[in-house]
């Protein structure tokens, strides 16, 4: 098949546009960076266009002749940029995606959100029915994102819209490096009690959901909640981030507010310089907020089952960083 993926030389993206090359399909690519992983996508066959899911002429060439698109263009911890921005690349950059699928009769649209249109899960483990309560920026503009492609789905459209939880594994230079390296002294500062749950996504069980997403007829309009077979505890998470390391790890909590209240001033005084803050609001909410996740819908409706667990998910990603010196 001739597929696009936007935001394809991204992390998630990258990884999608290779499994997709290694099946024989013919891919094109439209992202806004060329990121660590173009060139070696081109080599391997992928049509590449830099540019913006904004620009809606350039969105109907990639779109045009297409049978599957996969949407994961998103702008995500943009921290020097204006909120119009998030608005403009994931509202409207997501219509403008959609509509060009539509004209053009894609076959399917998978869209890729955000399980943090939830917000934090009050009552653990939440499913898809769960309260709509995003608490920043960029996941109040995915839900926006998830709207704009329900109104195509009332239009005819064959979409369906995944809520990945956290994504992790090899090639991520970003997500999970620093709770490794931070692991990897022996020492960890948490902030809180550590109880609080996550739920972590290995790519390749991503990668998984994507395709019997694409696959499976009957799910026009659906969304789905993809995580891993577990959620854990951030104490049981590092210990497990240790464990993949072979070392040990203490594990020393200090009170959680008076570090969300430094975040909140060194967000508002970076903000007028125009550089990025080392801690704000929504990095520091990941030692309160709640997300875990039931995946029985994912599993009853499109036949998901995560087939990569913790221990060999967070080895594999320890040995990449540890190849590639990110420790």
């Amino acid at each position: 098949m001739r597929i696009l993926v936007t935001g394809g030389t991204g992390f998630t993206g990258s990884h999608l546009v290779q499994r997709l090359l290694e099946q024989g399909h013919e891919v094109r690519v439209l992202d806004n960076r060329a990121g660590h992983f173009a060139e070696r996508l081109r080599e391997r066959g992928a049509a590449i266009t830099l540019g913006s899911v904004a620009d809606q002429p350039l969105v109907d060439r990639c779109v045009r002749d297409c049978e599957v698109v996969f949407h994961l263009a998103a702008a995500f911890r943009e921290l020097d940029v204006p909120r119009a921005y998030y608005w403009q690349i994931n509202v409207q950059g997501t219509r403008h995606v959609a509509a060009a699928a539509q004209r053009f009769g894609v076959r399917k649209f998978i869209h890729c959100s955000t399980c943090g249109v939830h917000g934090s899960i009050t009552h653990p483990p939440g499913d898809e029915r769960a309260p709509i309560a995003p608490e920043d920026y960029y996941q109040r503009t995915k839900y926006e994102g998830e709207r704009v492609v329900q109104e195509f789905v009332d239009r005819g459209l064959d979409a369906v819209i995944i809520r990945p939880a956290a994504i992790y594994g090899p090639g991520d230079p970003e997500r999970f490096a620093h709770l490794f390296r931070l692991t990897r002294r022996g020492r960890f500062l948490m902030f809180g009690s550590g109880r609080t749950l996550y739920h972590p996504l290995y790519i390749d069980n991503l990668l998984d959901a994507f395709e019997l997403a694409a696959a499976r007829d009957g799910c026009q309009g659906q969304a789905y909640l993809v995580a891993d077979e577990h959620y854990w505890s951030l104490n049981e998470l590092i210990q497990h981030v240790a464990r993949a390391l072979d070392v040990r790890v203490r594990i020393r909590h200090l009170p959680y507010w008076p570090l969300w209240a430094a975040a909140w001033v060194c967000e508002l005084a970076c903000k007028p310089l125009r550089i990025a803050p080392p801690i704000f609001p929504r990095r520091v909410a990941w030692f309160r907020q709640d997300r875990a996740f039931s995946i029985e819908k994912a599993r009853r409706q499109l036949g998901y089952q995560p087939r990569v667990g913790i221990e060999q998910g967070m080895s594999a990603t320890a040995e990449w960083y540890q190849r590639h010196n990110h420790l």
